[in-house]
């Protein structure tokens, strides 16, 4: 009989399920609390994705016997930062442009004070403000749907180089356990 290899999207999906949760209850305690989005604190829900994507990684290898390549380890550590990025940029979307919008408002007052600062006219100014008030939701949503994954895919290999086990020829081959 022929050993099934397991797939890796089973357990990035849902690892990426409960990233996706995770952080839009982080989201809103960060809300809630009154926190501003560009404080150095917002960082912390960079954490649950680290954590959830070397869990994704040791949750396969744990379904692969114990030996994994380093590829065979990166690639769910992949796909789970390919899925929670999607997941949350559809999020990201709404939460600005329906469900916070007042949270794009602020950011657009922080920008406002940034480019006065930097002695930019109020015409350029209001311009820029305009711009970010018309595509902001969508531009935060494209940024995110592009940054998760290339940040987990850095991660990811962090996490290959931990996880990774060669079978070496001296290694028992792996039994079946359904057989």
């Amino acid at each position: 009989m022929e050993n099934v290899k397991p797939s890796p999207s089973k357990p990035a999906f849902k690892w990426a399920i409960i990233y996706f949760v995770t952080s839009i209850v982080i989201t809103y305690i960060f809300q809630f609390m009154d926190m501003s989005q560009s404080t150095a604190a917002k960082l912390i829900g960079y954490i649950p994705f680290i954590a959830f994507l070397f869990l994704t990684q040791k949750e396969y290898k744990d379904q692969m016997g114990g030996y994994v390549s380093f590829g065979e380890t990166f690639l769910p550590g992949f796909l789970y930062s390919l899925f929670a990025g999607l997941m949350l940029a559809v999020f990201v979307f709404i939460y600005l442009k329906y469900l916070s919008p007042q949270v794009l408002e602020q950011a657009i007052s922080d920008q406002k004070d940034k480019l006065v600062s930097q002695g930019l006219s109020e015409d350029q100014i209001d311009n820029a403000n305009n711009i970010t008030r018309k595509y902001g939701a969508i531009i935060g949503a494209v940024f995110t749907a592009i940054l998760m994954p290339i940040i987990g895919a850095i991660i990811a290999l962090i996490g290959a180089a931990i996880f990774k086990k060669e079978r070496s020829p001296f290694d028992p081959e792996p039994t079946n356990p359904t057989v």
